[in-house]
């Protein structure tokens, strides 16, 4: 519990058990004779938990699958102030509470850095939904509103989307800074500094490498990690001015979210709403689409949010049902990579025309050279 829930004489409600994967929550206000409700997940990780737990046994799998040519989420969803961003973000400096975001960027110029026989490129992006506007984070112009368009082959991508290549660590972490500080984060009655957007950090990943045929098979992942604002009650975010015209928005992109997933977990529902708002067209992919997701649910211990958490908790419950049908991405014709490769093959052509045009403009019978670096 934080300082604040306890100075407010709050108790525990919730009971988590690590092994068994198993929360428990127990109504402060139960009936006499109600029992405490139970919820069993894929992991479970508590106020002990590492960091590096949570990122080596949950998420790492999917980074590494992002690096084969799947694509992948992280989505971090819960009530303002249960730690979404710390668990994304953490503190960058310390490997000890390093979080979700700067561990996958190691992980995969790690990855590259060993690699034989491939060729990678990384790319990042940086956008957050606020109040149901697309803005793009690395822009110049913090006032443009992009808009969401659709392709048959790749699906829903934003048009305009700034996208820097980055060759290391600290590259895409100066991308991310950048990104992190044009955030909108507003005070609250439940967190000093929260965040009052959805924000997405989009890694593109291109692999080059020749096949068993000879030829050059290019395969792109897409790694999407995405802090969601906080999903609590309208009448407990409080604070000043726009507050409650931020909340409304927040919470009506977080019940379209709840639509969708209550639609494709129903198993009934032949339309998936997915259109109702923008995060939900852009995490299409992620929920029931070509990817493989995870999703981190954050919970407030303290009986103050005993409604948040249990709000929570059923929500990640309905969303572990989603069954999604991840599949690599190969040879994808809009690749950087390839638009690369092709310009090296262009250049060299042109460099070696050059050079036949050169050596035939000499006078016939004229002997070249090469003595000590000086030709004559």
């Amino acid at each position: 519990m934080s300082r604040r829930e306890e100075a407010a004489g709050c108790e525990r409600v919730l009971e988590l058990e690590v092994k068994l994967g198993r929360v428990t929550i127990r109504n402060p206000r139960a009936a006499p004779g109600e029992l405490p409700k139970t919820f069993t997940f894929d992991a479970v990780y508590d106020a002990s938990s590492k960091q590096a737990d949570l990122y080596d046994e949950t998420v790492r799998p999917l980074v590494d699958s992002v690096l084969r040519g799947f694509n992948g989420t992280v989505l971090a969803y819960g009530q303002t102030g249960t730690g979404k961003t710390y668990t994304m973000q953490g503190a960058w400096g310390d490997p000890e509470t390093r979080g979700i975001i700067p561990s996958s960027f190691e992980h995969i110029f790690t990855h590259i850095s060993r690699s034989q026989n491939q060729q990678y490129l990384v790319r990042a992006s940086y956008l957050e939904i606020y109040q149901e506007e697309i803005r793009d984070l690395l822009a110049k112009d913090q006032s443009k509103k992009l808009e969401l368009k659709e392709n048959p082959e790749t699906g829903v991508y934003i048009k305009d989307l700034s996208s820097f290549v980055t060759k290391n660590v600290k590259e895409i972490e100066h991308v991310m800074n950048l990104g992190s500080q044009a955030r909108s984060v507003g005070s609250t009655n439940m967190n000093e500094r929260s965040s009052r957007s959805h924000a997405i950090f989009l890694i593109t990943v291109e692999c080059s490498e020749t096949g068993p045929d000879g030829h050059e098979h290019i395969r792109v992942g897409k790694l999407n990690l995405v802090d969601l604002a906080g999903s609590e009650r309208q009448s407990k975010t409080g604070g000043p001015g726009e507050r409650p015209k931020e909340a409304s928005k927040i919470n009506l992109s977080l019940s379209a979210l709840g639509n969708v997933i209550s639609a494709l977990v129903d198993g009934k529902s032949t339309h998936v709403p997915y259109r109702d708002s923008k995060l939900t067209r852009l995490l299409q992919d992620s929920l029931g689409g070509n990817a493989k997701t995870i999703m981190v649910a954050t919970l407030g211990p303290a009986s103050h949010s005993y409604e948040e958490s249990l709000s929570t908790l059923r929500f990640a419950n309905r969303a572990k049902n989603i069954k999604n049908k991840p599949r690599v991405n190969e040879d994808p014709k809009d690749t950087l990579l390839r638009e690369f490769q092709e310009e090296i093959v262009r250049l060299k052509a042109q460099l070696e025309r050059r050079a036949v045009e050169y050596l035939s403009a000499w006078p016939s019978g004229m002997v070249v050279t090469k003595q000590d670096d000086q030709v004559g």
